[in-house]
């Protein structure tokens, strides 16, 4: 958490009317939306504007949060996005640890002479004018709520902020099923319910949302997935033809790489998806127990991210891909 004294600076920061940008990282997420909707809440519950930006679109099933049209999406707007940024005085940058992690938006930032306040919480973060870093915490969405309360203004979380705190921590702690859910995290999540978050609303929209085309999806997923049981793995993929085929959109995917985890026995998943906008593929890979998937993501893959969460990509082909990470495997102990 900031230090007494940080906090003191960033709310007379706060009481100064001044621009105020928040960025959420690339491909963002629903503790990445649901943080910058909180947040940006919150601010509006004092007084104070401010502009979300994200590099690109996000999943539908996220767009039901309050004020979600407001979120400028800077792939369809983007010199209002990049003005945006050059003449904010204050930027919150949250759930990214480097600008490398907001796309074509990271020069931008770099350039901004704007206070740059860090909220995240992945490892190894870049240098901002404040951090708050703790990978300790399940959800940047956590950590905005401990942010709002050592300001001592929880009396301005209302139920649109509570809406999107909750959905927020829902989705980064796997429906409250991941190890780094503590009873600290329940303890924030009854106040957020008593402050007016609404768990069937919230589970309703982003769990029971899916269309045709994500369940076909699913079923081409599931119907060819590999398991290796002797290193307790399951890789699954999507190749550029079956997800066009199938009529993907974004956000369709979320989740997918859960299913391998679900299998009794298996402590690794990853899956490979073709990037239909770029020529790599982005993976991503979750853990149960001991096996660190962020360091064997960055080791291996051009990425990071948590200890039993991680994404990346790789310009091989996915059988390269496939036939790397059975190789990489067998050397892992935490999968024997």
């Amino acid at each position: 958490m900031f230090s007494d004294k940080e906090i003191k600076e960033i709310h007379e920061l706060l009481k100064t009317n001044k621009k105020i940008v928040i960025l959420a990282h690339h491909n963002p997420d629903g503790d990445a939306i649901g943080s910058s909707l909180g947040l940006h809440n919150f601010l509006l519950n004092c007084g104070i504007e401010s502009n979300i930006i994200v590099p690109n679109d996000f999943p539908k099933f996220l767009k039901w949060m309050p004020n979600a049209k407001s979120i400028i999406i800077a792939e369809y707007k983007k010199q209002l996005a990049y003005q945006l940024i050059k003449n904010a005085e204050i930027i919150f940058c949250l759930d990214f640890n480097d600008a490398n992690r907001i796309d074509h938006l990271q020069t931008h930032l770099e350039d901004s002479k704007a206070i740059k306040i860090l909220i995240d919480h992945h490892q190894q973060p870049q240098a901002f004018n404040y951090i708050y870093s703790d990978t300790s915490e399940p959800a940047t969405c956590q950590m905005v709520y401990k942010f709002i309360d050592k300001l001592n203004l929880e009396f301005n979380i209302d139920k649109n902020v509570a809406q999107c705190l909750y959905s927020g921590i829902l989705t980064d702690t796997g429906s409250f099923r991941f190890r780094n859910t503590t009873s600290e995290t329940h303890k924030i999540i009854a106040n957020l319910i008593e402050k007016g978050a609404e768990p069937d609303l919230i589970s309703s929209n982003i769990l029971d949302s899916n269309s045709p085309e994500r369940i076909k999806l699913l079923g081409v997923l599931l119907e060819k997935m590999i398991i290796i049981p002797e290193n307790k793995t399951t890789i699954l993929y999507l190749n550029r033809e079956e997800l066009t085929k199938n009529g993907y959109q974004k956000g369709d995917t979320e989740g997918f790489v859960n299913y391998g985890l679900s299998i009794m026995g298996i402590r690794f998943s990853a899956l490979i998806l073709d990037d239909l906008q770029n020529d790599h593929r982005r993976l991503s890979f979750r853990s149960k127990g001991d096996f660190d998937v962020n360091t064997f993501m960055r080791q291996n893959f051009q990425g990071g991210g948590h200890f039993n969460a991680s994404g990346g990509k790789s310009y091989d082909s996915i059988e390269v891909i496939i036939e790397k990470i059975k190789k990489l495997i067998q050397n892992e102990k935490e999968l024997q």
